[in-house]
């Protein structure tokens, strides 16, 4: 009887590891027929793709000239950091909570009080992009990116902007949001928000390679404009799929985290499966949170939440948090539909074979 015992255990996991080597090796095959469709320009423009699973790298490659060592511009994808500084701004007893008023931190603008929409204004209201400023980007109705980068202080360009609605009403994504961020984190520490991400954030996640946008005033970039490794996007990813933690340190609260990421704003008759043009996958809404967003990614064989971060040209951080999986897409799609092929990618070659 123990004979047979001991027999049947060993067949068992016997049977188990086998079924493990299959899936290696179906997943492996899915990922090497990703890197024969992007080689063979099927989705163009691609400048990197990377994968963890369970925290380990399984897949990282380059393509169209880029290599390890080359910076991307992060574009908005940038602005999904900005919320974790924020976070850890809080945390840190910087900043009081995210209720907190703009105008407390800027008395050189008196208007910013006595104007009745914009003394209503919060951090908050920067977060949801429900400030009220009379810009919007998502839909290309009226830009003010491109005039403030033309102006010589861009926290100043930002907050003296015309208000259109009451705060907290509707959203409207615009890059002056996060921009004045970047002022109340000034402002809040007595550190510009470059020294102030390299200590709190990117030395402790061991990021060294960046290159900050600037403006003449000192203002750096927080919208955009943000240039990094692929890798080290990943290992952003990693500490928010792992709720703050990296290499066993808090690095920012769990609290935060979960609260920036509910992403419960859901984004008026968008959705970027949609978008995509994808013919494999049905779409679904697309919701905001603090500057992160969330969509379903939905096919006949698979459905799964993304939690993920934006940017123009196809700049994707993303957290599949049921499978313990992360990855990053860099792109050279500016402006362009294709930028999405990232959501067909993920579906038909990554998620399609990713095992629970």
């Amino acid at each position: 009887m123990k004979d047979f015992l001991f027999v049947y255990i060993l067949l068992v996991l016997n049977i188990f590891t086998i079924t493990g080597q299959v899936h290696q090796t179906q997943y492996r095959s899915a990922l090497d027929q990703m890197t024969d469709s992007i080689l063979s320009n099927h989705y163009p423009k691609i400048h990197s793709v990377l994968i963890a699973k369970n925290n380990q790298l399984i897949y990282e490659h380059y393509f169209n000239g880029y290599t390890k060592d080359s910076l991307n511009d992060s574009r908005s994808s940038f602005k999904s950091i900005t919320s974790l500084l924020v976070g850890i701004a809080i945390d840190k007893g910087f900043i009081k909570d995210i209720n907190q008023k703009v105008y407390e931190f800027f008395p050189e603008y008196p208007s910013l009080k006595t104007d009745p929409l914009k003394k209503l204004l919060t951090i908050k209201n920067l977060l949801e992009m429900k400030s009220g400023f009379d810009c919007e980007e998502f839909n290309d109705t009226k830009d003010c990116e491109d005039n403030m980068s033309q102006s010589k202080n861009w926290v100043e360009y930002s907050l003296n902007l015309p208000m259109k609605n009451k705060p907290g009403e509707v959203w409207a994504y615009t890059s002056v949001n996060p921009m004045i961020l970047s002022g109340i984190i000034k402002k809040a520490t007595n550190m510009s928000v470059k020294d102030f991400a390299k200590k709190y954030l990117f030395d402790p996640l061991n990021i060294s390679s960046y290159k900050w946008t600037v403006d003449p005033s000192g203002n750096a970039m927080t919208a955009g404009s943000f240039y990094m490794l692929p890798i080290d996007m990943l290992k952003i990813s990693q500490l928010v799929k792992d709720k703050g933690v990296y290499n066993h340190k808090q690095i920012i609260s769990k609290k935060w985290i979960a609260q920036s990421t509910v992403c419960n704003i859901m984004i008026p008759d968008f959705s970027f499966m949609k978008s995509s043009r994808s013919k494999i996958g049905f779409p679904q809404p697309a919701y905001y949170g603090y500057y992160w967003y969330r969509e379903t990614i939905k096919t006949n064989n698979i459905e799964e939440n993304l939690l993920f971060a934006s940017g123009n040209g196809g700049q994707y951080i993303f957290i599949i948090e049921r499978l313990n999986l992360t990855v990053v897409f860099t792109q050279g799609n500016y402006g362009s539909f294709k930028a999405k092929q990232a959501f067909e990618i993920l579906a038909k070659y990554i998620l399609q074979n990713s095992k629970d």
